[in-house]
């Protein structure tokens, strides 16, 4: 629907995997990859992976093959088709990078159903390296929560996109995550908005923990069964409030444009006089 907003993190809710782990450990560079990562930020890790990997010479082509073979629950393809379909506006907000993300929507022939994907900028570069970078420039600047790694806030993401909605058309959101990153984003939905965590992922625990927090209504799931059926399910809720809205103002609309009939407005007879 025209009012509905489906906001998708990536990782573990689109797919069935951490796209970064399944490089790695597809591509066997896990032992250089635990090395590192004591070192320094994930994000920065990754794009030293990268580095890592074409020295090996380990090709784009090769990164994408091994993402086209990442995991992902059958009725997940199907829910995102639907939703688009019906009108909704389909985003994407994730941790992981543009590369890997085109690459698998790509595949999975679902890329035009989401009008905007926010996440790391991944992209190849002239030597035909993978470059991973931070979707906010930690290094010259903070973006000042606490809540969130260093690279990126998800909450941020989401109040511009609320911003960008227009106070004019009332959006509902839908918000569907698994990880910590997610709790920051979930709490910036409003009462009209709703919000789907994977249950006993990290972002199930962290608003179980901090329910008085999370002014959406929640709506767990557990794998992409239940993230279709819940899904498809809230959508038809919404259309049907939406549309019970519509009609009711219609009526209100109605109800004051009627007029009097003409009838109404004829003038009465003339009393007869009292004979005395």
């Amino acid at each position: 629907m025209a009012g509905i907003v489906v906001v998708f993190d990536f990782d573990k809710t689109i797919i069935d995997s951490d796209s970064d782990n399944w490089v790695v450990d597809e591509l066997g560079a896990s032992d250089f990859f635990n090395q590192l990562l004591p070192t320094m930020p994930w994000n920065s890790v990754m794009d030293r992976m990268m580095k890592e990997l074409h020295t090996q010479g380990k090709t784009k082509d090769d990164i994408q093959e091994v993402l086209k073979r990442a995991p992902i629950h059958p009725r997940v393809v199907p829910a995102i088709k639907t939703a688009h379909s019906l009108g909704c506006d389909l985003r994407i907000v994730s941790d992981a990078n543009l590369f890997y993300i085109e690459t698998i929507l790509v595949h999975l022939g679902i890329r035009d159903c989401f009008s905007e994907i926010n996440t790391n900028p991944g992209y190849v570069n002239e030597e035909g390296r993978l470059r991973i970078l931070p979707f906010h420039d930690f290094q010259s600047s903070s973006h000042g929560c606490n809540l969130c790694p260093p690279n990126m806030c998800k909450g941020m993401i989401i109040e511009r996109i609320q911003a960008s909605l227009g106070k004019e058309r009332k959006k509902t959101m839908i918000y569907l995550g698994d990880g910590s990153g997610d709790f920051c984003p979930s709490l910036k939905l409003k009462d009209e908005d709703y919000v789907m965590p994977r249950k006993n992922f990290p972002v199930w625990d962290l608003i179980c923990q901090n329910r008085a927090l999370v002014r959406a209504k929640i709506h767990e799931w557990n794998d992409g069964e239940e993230l279709e059926s819940i899904l498809l399910k809230l959508i038809e809720t919404i259309s049907l409030q939406e549309g019970r809205a519509k009609s009711a103002q219609l009526l209100l609309v109605d109800c004051k444009m009627e007029t009097i009939p003409m009838a109404a407005h004829e003038t009465l007879p003339q009393a007869l006089p009292v004979t005395q």
